[in-house]
């Protein structure tokens, strides 16, 4: 602690960057592994009735290295196995179960970030309106470059695996944006 204090005395600025860069990382890793168990498990609750409902929108026809599927901005194909049986993983069981761990991870980060890591006295309200439109705008970029390796990813990797890399890949993209949005919506110092 005496050496936090004295860096702090010496370079201000950088430690703050640093507090909220350590504090953003923690929190935000703990978001992502809320996620990855509602990624991984929502689906099964969900059934297979949802996981071969297939939802996408819009819908483009793709082949790459040798995959064929449908790439689509929201929602997810249907995945099957060798024999064509559904499988979890897949469709709008997947879809919901991507939307409301992101969702609920967003609400459980939204306060800690605000109030722990940049100290915000901003009006809470507008800053929440930001933050869903930032989380919306973020998690369409998402989805729209998940719809394209997601599916490539489903034929070679078992699905703990590509859970595992949905996850941290969503993360990482929606980490870096969202320090800056952060920095951004959650001014420092007294209420205005």
């Amino acid at each position: 602690m005496e050496f936090w204090k004295s860096f702090t005395e010496k370079h201000p600025k950088l430690s703050k960057w640093v507090y909220q860069i350590f504090y953003f990382f923690v929190f935000s890793m703990g978001v992502t592994i809320f996620q990855y168990l509602v990624f991984t498990f929502m689906p099964h609750i969900l059934g297979i009735g949802l996981a071969g409902t297939e939802f996408m929108w819009p819908r483009k026809n793709m082949n790459i290295l040798g995959v064929k599927f449908t790439w689509s901005l929201l929602g997810y194909d249907v995945l099957r196995d060798a024999s064509g049986a559904v499988m979890i993983g897949g469709g709008l069981g997947y879809f919901i179960s991507y939307e409301t761990g992101s969702f609920l991870a967003q609400c459980i980060n939204f306060p800690l970030q605000r109030n722990i890591t940049f100290k915000s006295k901003g009006n809470p309200v507008y800053q929440a309106i930001w933050y869903f439109l930032a989380w919306v705008v973020i998690s369409l970029i998402c989805n729209g470059l998940n719809n394209l390796w997601m599916p490539i990813a489903a034929v070679y990797v078992p699905p703990a695996i590509y859970n595992i890399l949905v996850t941290f890949i969503t993360g990482g993209v929606s980490m870096i944006i969202f320090f800056f949005v952060f920095k951004i919506i959650f001014p420092e110092g007294e209420k205005k």
